[in-house]
């Protein structure tokens, strides 16, 4: 049993909830961010769905992102750090400066309370979308950790946030870092177990689908297990290997979004019967993109390779995923256990 101490940021994230799992089955205390003590008992109870009891291992600080109060405390008497809260704007906010600056900010801000703290390493959550947009069709594939997101290119905000969130942390360790570690985990679409109903963006794919939703867009993605994306965290937490390196964090090829509903409809049963193996077509959902937000973020991705290699993290740091299927029936059997498919 190590005493060694972790910070975890954001703790209300699905990614951050299934890393403390991770962490405190490992031997690890935590301590974990809120913007509000309120959602302490929600983090706990999702914990206790994720099969465990933290008792006096797990400690909650109160400090935002955008603002200095409360980061050093967070990370006084760590050793480590996982950073993967960022930002998100309402929706209100409409222009790119009220996405990418707060996600700068916020890593610099994060980095900076490490290296003052002493910490040994950061292990950075990035995104798939810090590397695979914006790249002319005739771009090699699959992407890999050498790839960055070009943002001479069609990129939304949020990607472009995340790519120059990135890139930021980087030239920090660079030039201020004063020997402060950095890895980043560049996680394609995260499916896996939900905790709660306050679940990840990934998982509300499967929801769609297992809700109903008339048919399937022409959008292909890699997936990925929470549990593994935690898993990477952690290896690259502890490896010596992990030194300033990224790890696009992806099982198997990527899929196309009717392949999911394919696959939804032979294994989750009477679950899946409202699953439409459908697919819309390219026409529809540009039309549907000049009245509907969520289609306005799909028809950029319509028809595209995103198919992208793991091979790093397996390589170096033994890193071994759950299949594509196994991540997508997790999901979706958690949302039925769960009861939040609507009936």
């Amino acid at each position: 049993m190590t005493e060694k101490q972790v910070l975890v940021t954001g703790g209300t994230g699905f990614i951050a909830q299934h890393c403390i799992i991770a962490l405190l089955g490992a031997g690890f205390r935590v301590k974990t961010t809120l913007r509000s003590l309120a959602r302490r008992d929600e983090v706990l109870a999702n914990l206790r769905t994720g099969g465990v009891e933290p008792g006096d291992r797990l400690s909650f600080i109160v400090a935002d992102l955008t603002a200095d109060a409360g980061w050093a405390e967070a990370a006084a008497g760590c050793t480590y750090a996982l950073h993967g809260a960022s930002p998100t704007p309402s929706g209100t906010q409409t222009h790119e400066e009220d996405w990418v600056r707060p996600a700068v900010e916020g890593n610099l801000r994060v980095l900076r309370a490490a290296r003052d703290a002493g910490v040994k390493r950061v292990v950075l959550t990035s995104a798939f979308g810090a590397i695979g947009m914006g790249h002319a069709p005739n771009h090699r594939r699959p992407f890999d950790e050498t790839d960055w997101s070009d943002l001479s290119g069609k990129v939304a905000h949020y990607q472009r946030s995340k790519t120059l969130a990135e890139r930021a942390a980087w030239d920090f360790i660079k030039q201020e870092g004063n020997g402060l570690e950095l890895a980043t985990v560049n996680p394609t679409t995260v499916l896996g177990p939900a905790l709660g109903p306050d679940y990840s963006h990934s998982i509300r794919l499967i929801k769609s689908m297992l809700d109903g939703q008339p048919g399937c867009p022409k959008v292909n993605t890699c997936v990925v297990d929470v549990r593994d994306v935690a898993d990477l965290h952690l290896r690259a937490m502890i490896d010596p290997a992990a030194k300033g390196e990224r790890f696009l964090a992806t099982s198997g090829e990527s899929l196309w979004m009717v392949d999911i509903a394919r696959l939804l409809k032979v294994r989750m049963g009477q679950s899946a019967a409202g699953v439409s193996t459908r697919v819309l077509p390219n026409w529809l959902i540009r039309t549907m993109a000049l009245f509907n937000p969520v289609m306005k973020n799909v028809a950029p991705h319509l028809g595209i390779n995103m198919n992208a290699s793991g091979a790093k993290a397996k390589r170096l740091l033994g890193w071994s995923p759950r299949s594509r299927e196994e991540a997508i029936l997790a999901s979706a059997e958690s949302l039925v256990r769960l009861k939040l498919i609507n009936p």
